[in-house]
Parts: C-alpha cells; structure tokens; sequence
C-alpha cells in the first residue's frame, strides 16, 4: 500500500456526483476516495499482498477474493482495484483547483454541496492528520479574510466503524456514514468490531449505521453484533438490498422494505450502480 504523507493526500480517485448510498442520497456531492485500508473484505492478506505486488487489477475490475471462492465470504470489497495501490499522494492545492475549474467551489464552502470523505478508510491515522492539515490549509490560504460568503463545507465521512475518531476531525464533520461489516465479509470478529470505535460514532449528533442485507440471517446478526449490543436507535439504522445484477433490483428492493416494515429500521433502495450504469459515477 501507498506510504501516507502528512501534507498531502493519498487520493485515488475524485469526481462531483451524486451521494447513492443513506439518508444522504441524491444529494450532489464531491468524492474524495482515499487509498488504503485496514480491512480486506473477502480476501485473505496473503491474497491482498499477491494483487498490490502484480498490479494486476484494471481500474473498476469488480472479482472475487480467495475467501469467497473458499466460502468464507460472499462478497469482495468492489472498491479494491482502487485503494490497494492507485492512490497517489497530492498537494492540497489540487482539489481546490479542481473544484475551482469545475465551477462549484462556492457551493462546496456553502455546504450545498457535501465533501464525502471515502476509500479505502479514511479513519485510518494517516488520514485523519491529512484531512485535519488540508483543512487547516484550506482555510488559512484560501479562505482566511474572506468574507464574500460564508464557509459551511459539510463534510461527510464514510467508515467500517472500527477506527476511533480523533476530536480534532469529529468535530469537523457534519455526518458520519458507518458501514460496520458483518461476518459475509470474512473479516474476523474482533477486526470487524471495535467497541470504542462504534460507540465514538454514536457521540456524534448526525450519524447512520447502514448495513446491506441479503437475506434474514444477515438482519439477525446485524441486531445481534451492533444493534442489541450498542443499543443502537434503529431510527439510526439504514439498510439497503446486496445485489449483483442490474435485474434483481426491483425485487431486492421491494424485499428490504418489507424488512424495514417488520423490523422497523429505514429501509433504501440503491443508486449505486455504476457498474450497470456509466451516467451516475456513485
């Protein structure tokens, strides 16, 4: 994986789309994705290791990892051929350029529209200082003095849940999207959940727990291993249809709301679909 500088960023990739996923959903909003991350869903760290040395892996290729093909998991991290090793540290001035080029730099400072923080895992320590340093940057080369219009940058912040949130970066963000990950992903028990971790993101007044269901036995372990547990508000639970194929939305739709109608949490469909549909980059 790439080495993380303090005074840089490790971005993948970035574009201006609009949020897919939780109660934040067709909002226009700027994807940072981070590289690096300390999970690797349906794979194995040996296998994780073989990918990031052979650089195999085209930009998007959606596989399967080893523990999926030996049944320990159901599913592979589909961000993968992105944060492995395509990130690529730069200055903080780039996204500024970037947003300034692109014509939607006052909304992004107005909050109108949302910064999500993504990867990969942007709680990782890394991260946490360089996001904390362009901030400081961003507002004390570009922004200090400058009273033409308010500064209200909403950030949003995507995580597994099992990184604790430094004050200085809670208190920058304006929502908190957790994903914590159950036992389909293959991830051992105590990587997977950090008590501290998750009860850190319960402290903070705008925050989502979203899990994707596949089926019953994935709603009974959600409630077992993080809400029960945490005593997490199911008005703070979002779950949203697992689905492969273009074909099966409808109907994993409809199926997740029922679930939602049975065990009262916020049931959503999904506009993450990139991988059907090159129009909507979410």
């Amino acid at each position: 994986m790439s080495k993380i500088e303090k005074n840089q960023l490790l971005i993948s990739s970035d574009f201006y789309s609009v949020q897919g996923e939780g109660i934040s959903t067709g909002v226009p909003s700027y994807f940072i994705r981070l590289g690096n991350c300390n999970l690797t869903c349906g794979m194995s760290r040996m296998f994780t290791n073989k990918l990031m040395k052979e650089k195999s892996l085209e930009n998007g290729e959606i596989f399967e990892g080893d523990l999926v093909k030996e049944n320990k998991a159901t599913w592979t991290c589909d961000s993968t051929s992105q944060w492995l090793f395509r990130g690529e540290n730069k200055p903080f001035q780039y996204l500024i350029d970037q947003w300034k080029e692109q014509g939607i730099y006052d909304d992004i400072k107005s909050g109108l529209i949302h910064l999500i923080w993504t990867g990969g895992e942007p709680t990782i320590k890394g991260h946490q200082e360089t996001i904390l340093n362009f901030f400081n940057y961003w507002f004390n080369v570009e922004l200090y003095g400058d009273s033409s219009q308010e500064w209200t940058p909403y950030n949003e912040i995507e995580t597994n849940g099992t990184v604790y949130i430094r004050p200085e970066l809670f208190d920058l963000l304006s929502q908190i999207n957790c994903s914590p990950k159950l036992s389909n992903s293959g991830m051992a028990e105590k990587q997977r959940i950090v008590p501290e971790a998750i009860k850190r993101i319960m402290e903070h007044p705008n925050y989502q727990f979203k899990f994707v269901i596949s089926n019953e036995e994935d709603i009974q372990e959600m409630f077992r291993d993080f809400i029960n547990p945490f005593e997490i508000p199911l008005k703070n639970v979002v779950c949203m249809p697992g689905m492969d194929r273009q074909e099966d939305f409808h109907e994993k739709t409809q199926w997740v709301l029922e679930m939602s109608k049975r065990y009262k949490f916020r049931g959503l469909t999904r506009l993450h679909i990139s991988a059907w549909d090159k129009t909507l980059d979410v």
